[in-house]
């Protein structure tokens, strides 16, 4: 198989068709129409083989994005760190930066996928933005960032679910002593419901995605409504001019970015269906479309949230010392009783056991696709999809196992598993910055650039820069601990974490990497296709 970065010529009339956002290829320039759909296309133009059944749609893959990311039911579960910096003002103005924030980031990816919808993502557009002789090495990178971030998610996902089970128990059941191990054992749970839906189930997804935005939309007011209803109310100065800092940083305005990790936290996972775009229909302006809108919708539900729970706070030293470990479980109960609370936090669980869901499948595909290219040891095992259900079933069992090994730790540490998932956000963050810097870096320099159906037009420079700055700023005060002159146990390990895994992927990329792994590989052409190659 051919490199990506190399040219190739065929017979018939043979010219430069596809420069791949700026890297040329020689493609092989024939008439397409009415034998290839424009998805095959596009996959030939980038030198990939059409593997996996497209069975989303808009409305499908919509509902995808907006119940990974699960805004405004995550808010409800780490707003309690921003309140402690930040305050009450500082989540509302946090938020808000945040929400920009993520737009810019997604309005900038959106414009890459529909130049390369592949599902690769971030590393493939890295790779072919790059130069030459960076190419290889910054894709790499930005490959096992990718990776890890999205094996880090699973984890976090499941273990959220586990324990906010626990915490449903303890609510109904004051006895109930609260053990790590119990947590671990309804992940197990929970991860068996998810790999169902992954593989026995997978047919179904697009169905079951649509049924979830639904949800997704009318759990907010099945949850909005009561609460806003039931509980004590607080005053608009309250939640727009009170700031906070128990952290006891030098001002409030570290304190305000030391918190805004809620925010951010709150839209993890914004490019889901990008990894996702080779199961999608028209996929070069379905997936655009569907990040810009998920993150609007999403922006909205969540900021509604938020701005009725601090509305709503009722007493918050009791939220705080709640025996369920979740304080918004025990705001809950303030305003609707035990009753009313469990089946406010049943649906809440409910509608972010499926975010797992589509959480595993988005990290599956990831690792699939970064394997297909080389990218990962026992790639050719990894990449392989199985023929009859067009499933990457090896990928799928991998990441069951890590997910499963990584809940052991938990049993020993629940620090030691909290540092392990901090890596979520810069992993996140880390994998954004290489393809919008070099998309920039391309526009500011006048290089010419095939843009693909959706395109941010003279938004497109501002868009970029404000995505760089505010994704530094976000990763840069991720690694913050909560509150001055941590212990051991309040230290926020991420900085840890992320610089050992960068290390770890520059090494392994020096010693193995740099010898197997040569960009994205050219699996086939469109003339291959025609001729059904």
């Amino acid at each position: 198989m051919e490199n990506a970065s190399d040219k190739y010529t065929r017979d018939a009339h043979v010219s430069q068709t596809h420069s791949s956002l700026g890297r040329a290829k020689d493609v092989s320039k024939v008439e397409v129409d009415g034998f290839l759909s424009r998805d095959d296309h596009e996959m030939a133009l980038l030198g990939k083989k059409q593997q996996f059944r497209r069975n989303f749609g808009f409305m499908s893959i919509l509902g995808f994005s907006c119940t990974l990311m699960v805004t405004w039911e995550g808010l409800l579960v780490v707003f309690t760190y921003g309140l402690g910096n930040g305050g009450p003002a500082g989540l509302v103005y946090g938020f808000l930066f945040c929400w920009l924030g993520y737009l810019s980031v997604v309005g900038s990816m959106a414009e890459l996928v529909s130049m390369a919808p592949t599902a690769g993502g971030q590393y493939h557009w890295t790779y072919l933005l790059a130069p030459r002789e960076w190419g290889n090495f910054l894709s790499y990178v930005t490959g096992w960032q990718s990776v890890i971030a999205w094996q880090a998610t699973v984890a976090s996902a499941m273990f959220l679910s586990g324990t906010m089970l626990q915490g449903l128990i303890v609510l109904d059941y004051p006895s109930y002593v609260y053990e790590r191990y119990h947590g671990t054992l309804l992940l197990y749970g929970i991860m068996v419901i998810v790999v169902i839906f992954n593989t026995i189930l997978a047919r179904q997804l697009p169905n079951v995605e649509r049924a979830m935005l639904v949800l997704h939309i009318v759990g907010f007011f099945a949850i909005l409504i009561p609460l806003t209803i039931l509980a004590p109310h607080g005053t608009a100065h309250d939640v727009f001019a009170v700031f906070s800092n128990t952290g006891a940083f030098q001002t409030q305005g570290l304190s305000f970015f030391v918190g805004i990790i809620t925010a951010v936290f709150a839209f993890v996972g914004a490019d889901g269906a990008v990894h996702m775009c080779e199961e999608i229909k028209d996929a070069s302006t379905v997936v655009p479309r569907s990040l810009i809108i998920s993150i609007g919708l999403n922006g909205v539900l969540g900021f509604g949230m938020l701005l009725a729970v601090l509305f709503c706070l009722g007493n918050i030293d009791d939220a705080l010392a709640s025996p369920t470990k979740f304080p918004f479980i025990e705001i809950f109960a303030q305003a609707a009783g035990s009753g009313g609370a469990t089946a406010m936090v049943t649906l809440i669980l409910f509608l972010i056991i499926f975010a797992c869901i589509a959480v595993f499948a988005a990290a599956s595909r990831m690792m699939w696709a970064f394997a297909r290219d080389k990218g990962l040891p026992g790639s050719g095992i990894l990449s392989r999809v199985e023929p009859r259900t067009k499933l990457p079933l090896v990928s799928i069992g991998v990441t069951t196992i890590i997910t499963l090994l990584l809940a052991l730790i938990n049993i020993g540490s629940t620090e030691a598993f909290n540092a392990l998932i901090s890596l979520v956000v810069a992993g996140f963050l880390g994998s954004y910055i290489p393809p919008i810097a070099l998309l920039l870096w391309k526009r500011l320099r006048g290089d010419h650039i095939n843009y693909g159906p959706w395109k941010l037009g003279v938004f497109g420079v501002p868009a970029n820069i404000f995505a760089l700055i505010w994704t530094i700023i976000a990763m840069f005060f991720s690694f913050w601990p909560g509150a001055m002159n941590p212990t051991p146990q309040t230290m926020n390990w991420a900085c840890l974490l992320y610089g050992a895994t960068m290390i770890f992927s520059i090494g392994f990329y020096v010693l193995h990497g740099r010898h197997v792994y040569k960009g994205p590989i050219i699996e086939t052409s469109v003339l291959e296709q025609l001729r059904g190659a």
